[in-house]
C-alpha cells in the first residue's frame, strides 16, 4: 500500500489510470514484464497478456477466469490483483500444457 498523508484531497486509487498505472507498476514482481496500458473515458484497460486483460472501473479490477466469470478486486489494492491475476494465468497455462504419455518400449 501506498502512503499517503492526512488531508491528501487526492487519492491515486480513485482515478482508474492512475490505479492501473499502480497494477501496472507491481505485475513484473509476478513475472509480467510486458504489459499494456489504455485510458479511455473514466475506465482504464491493462493487457497482461493476449488471453488476459483487466479493466478498471467503479472502484475495482475487473478481469474474466478462464470460463469466462468474472472476477473483481479492490483498486486500492493492486498488489493483491497482480498476484490473483498471476495465479489465474498460471492456472491457464498448466490447463493448456500438454499432457506427457508414458509409453512402454519392453518387447
Amino acid at each position: 500500500m501506498l502512503p499517503v498523508r492526512t488531508g491528501t484531497p487526492y487519492l491515486p486509487w480513485q482515478d482508474p489510470g492512475e490505479a492501473t498505472r499502480l497494477l501496472r507498476y507491481v505485475l513484473p514482481r509476478q513475472r509480467f514484464t510486458h504489459t499494456c496500458q489504455s485510458n479511455r473515458h473514466g475506465e482504464s484497460v491493462q493487457s497482461v497478456s493476449t488471453e488476459l486483460t483487466a479493466w478498471c472501473d467503479d472502484g475495482s479490477f475487473v478481469w474474466n477466469e478462464e470460463g469466462g466469470a468474472p472476477v473483481t478486486h479492490p483498486i486500492d489494492d493492486p498488489v493483491g490483483a497482480a498476484q490473483r491475476i498471476a495465479a489465474r494465468y498460471r492456472r491457464q497455462e498448466l490447463s493448456h500444457s500438454p499432457i506427457d504419455s508414458v509409453c512402454d518400449h519392453t518387447a
